[in-house]
């Protein structure tokens, strides 16, 4: 029996280019790997069958479920004749832009690969979790920060901010925001003339290698922000609230609804914390780190 994190990633800038042939969109963008987590077991099964269970009643535990569909994806490929029960304690809030379905998906992929002793290298299950998700390869290869681009499948490590540990704020309201429905109104806005920003990271690294946190307006973004922000008012709401509090920047996390804002001491993250606890106590807040 394996047990393990399988963790979220926030985007700390996303830039989203043209769609693509095959209905994606291009983009560049620097994901930080944080702390909160999900809860992982695999427990071999004599019976050559595949089961899910989860303690979040909302989440689909059949083959539509990305992390069954790792599990599968592995088992056919390979031709593996053993069973496998995954258990998934869920903490990540689902379709909130923190990535914790393809998290879930890449952890399982990496249980697998060691509970099964098929020996795959990081390479070869990233290719294979890019069939299933774009965001699964950056989780495959054990960063704390990357650069992604293309689909998001592409990783690029960034040794500049190698021991960088930050803290964040983040804050999850209780709504689903669909991520088709944001990128289909980015791309009807640009049609009628909102601009593309293009960076390649350049500027959030330097930033943040230097310890800027002055440089930091300028150098977080995120295109769909503002294409979230016009449909989803209580975003803007979670946004206010953080800066009334003192907390400057914020941002959304890939097409949200996750807000988060960045400190450089864990002192001064506690404190906003308590302070948005006791103000908002219906919402998810999360006192965060860079892991």
């Amino acid at each position: 029996m394996l047990t393990f994190n399988s963790y979220a990633k926030i985007n700390l800038y996303l830039s989203v280019l043209n769609k693509r042939p095959d209905n994606y969109h291009d983009i560049n963008s620097l994901f930080e790997r944080i702390s909160l987590s999900d809860r992982i077991t695999l427990t071999p099964l004599k019976k050559n069958t595949i089961e899910l269970y989860s303690n979040e009643r909302s989440l689909p535990c059949d083959a539509s479920n990305l992390a069954f569909k790792a599990a599968k994806l592995l088992k056919d490929e390979f031709k593996v004749a053993k069973g496998v029960r995954i258990r998934l304690t869920k903490r990540i809030p689902i379709g909130a832009g923190l990535g914790g379905g393809s998290s879930n998906a890449a952890y399982v992929l990496m249980g697998l690969n060691k509970l099964w002793g098929l020996k795959l290298s990081r390479q070869r299950l990233s290719r294979l979790g890019a069939k299933l998700g774009s965001d699964i390869p950056f989780f495959i290869q054990d960063l704390s920060f990357g650069l992604v681009s293309s689909r998001g499948e592409k990783i690029k490590p960034v040794p500049e901010l190698s021991g960088l540990h930050l803290w964040h704020i983040l804050v999850v309201p209780r709504i689903n925001v669909p991520t088709p429905f944001i990128y289909n109104k980015l791309d009807d806005l640009r049609k009628s003339g909102l601009t593309i920003r293009v960076s390649d990271g350049k500027l959030i690294t330097l930033v943040l290698k230097n310890k800027d946190f002055s440089g930091l307006n300028k150098a977080l973004f995120n295109d769909l922000e503002a294409v979230t922000l016009r449909f989803y008012p209580e975003v803007v709401k979670i946004k206010k609230a953080i800066l009334h509090f003192g907390a400057n920047p914020t941002l959304m996390s890939g097409s949200g609804p996750a807000v988060f804002s960045i400190f450089s001491s864990r002192k001064d993250a506690v404190r906003l914390f308590g302070q948005l606890k006791e103000k908002h106590r219906l919402w998810r807040i999360f006192l965060v780190r860079t892991v």
